[in-house]
């Protein structure tokens, strides 16, 4: 089809279980193929498409013939583990067919909760993709526990998104979208394509899963899109098997259902460093940096910082303030205090040198920031 119509620039997909395998015990490799045709094609007209898969559980099943296992933890993780490189080694086949690599990252919803963690999960994603390579996400289910639950990977595909400050997010499924009434059972069941409030009404149209194969079902998909389009985020339900679905939505051309973004992301991110833990130290900034940091719409770079107050980590909110005490502003720092007290006043370009090490030219970025 014709991508001259592109509306987003950075997609995350999601694929359910009940996408990859068709409906069936195993993975449908000639269905793998054309999502990945699908992506691959989007991925040369200059979008960086982040993929969400599901399916190692099942990938595992099928991998060691179908084994009859206790339902417990311990066997999903048994499985996990062994469908994980099987799933991986998938996609990687998969997309070098159109000369693309991939990346693998495992996260648990702790990754994600931490600060620092989360800032080296989003420094990892942007590195990928800055690279042209797609990143393929999914949940480290070989050694997590509470994390393997009805809906992980919808949830994990909407902080995905947030993680990588997404366009729109794609949760592909066995449905066309959410309906009225539950197709399965009502034919009079209608589509509803255009979703801008989430509220109970909504979400008692939401039922379980359908395959049986996944841990998701269209109840999950709503949460995550509640979560996805409060931090501005576009997101669309739709089938994975309605043909050429990722490029179309990606052309703004309508199929499934859409849910309408309330925010912009740069402004919740913003929000959340306001309404976020207290700070734990101050920087203190030179005249030029305050400039540059209130006027100009700059980073604070190393070289600004005059002097540093308190003990905090990568990740931590601190206050910015002139050498009256005054506070600029606030925002999250990408250097701890230990790593500051060696590059203050130092140009950028030697704390590599100094650190052995960097995490950016940024000591805090302008989008992790606000100017009060």
């Amino acid at each position: 089809m014709n991508l001259s119509e592109i509306a987003y620039r950075r997609v995350v997909v999601k694929l359910g279980t009940s996408v990859l395998t068709s409906g069936s015990r195993k993975l449908d490799k000639a269905h793998l193929v054309e999502l990945a045709r699908q992506m691959a094609s989007l991925m040369k007209a200059g979008v960086e498409v982040v993929l969400c898969t599901s399916g190692a559980i099942a990938a595992g099943r099928e991998h060691l013939g179908y084994p009859e296992l206790p339902d417990t933890i311990a066997s999903k993780q048994l499985l996990a583990a062994v469908g994980q490189s099987q799933l991986i080694l998938a996609w990687s086949q998969l997309f070098s067919i159109y000369g693309l690599h991939v990346g693998q990252l495992l996260l648990t919803r702790a990754d994600l909760h931490d600060r620092e963690r989360y800032l080296n999960a989003r420094d990892s994603l942007n590195a990928l993709l800055a690279h042209g390579i797609i990143p393929i996400i999914n949940e480290n289910d070989a050694v997590a526990t509470a994390e393997i639950k009805v809906g992980d990977n919808d949830n994990l595909s909407a902080r995905a998104a947030l993680l990588c400050d997404a366009d729109i997010l794609i949760l592909l499924t066995d449905q066309k979208g959410l309906f009225d009434a539950d197709p399965r059972k009502d034919p009079n069941a209608k589509l509803i394509t255009q979703v801008d409030t989430i509220d109970d009404s909504l979400r008692m149209l939401a039922g379980g899963a359908v395959s049986g194969l996944g841990t998701g079902g269209m109840a999950t998909k709503l949460e995550a899109a509640d979560i996805a389009r409060r931090a501005g985020v576009e997101v669309v339900i739709a089938s994975g098997h309605h043909k050429d679905v990722i490029q179309k939505v990606v052309c703004s051309i309508p199929v499934g259902t859409h849910f309408t973004a309330l925010e912009n992301p740069l402004e919740s991110r913003k929000q959340w460093i306001l309404a976020g833990p207290a700070t734990r130290g101050q920087l203190i900034l030179d005249p030029g940096a305050v400039e540059a940091v209130t006027h100009k719409g700059r980073s604070l770079l190393s070289k600004g910082i005059a002097d540093i107050k308190g003990q905090f980590q990568r990740g931590d909110t601190i206050e910015l303030t002139d050498t009256h005490g005054k506070v600029c502003a606030k925002g999250m720092s990408r250097y701890s205090a230990k790593d500051l007290s060696l590059i203050a006043g130092k140009h950028s370009d030697s704390i590599e040198s100094v650190l052995g090490y960097d995490y950016g030219d940024a000591v805090v970025h302008r989008n992790d920031m606000v100017v009060l």
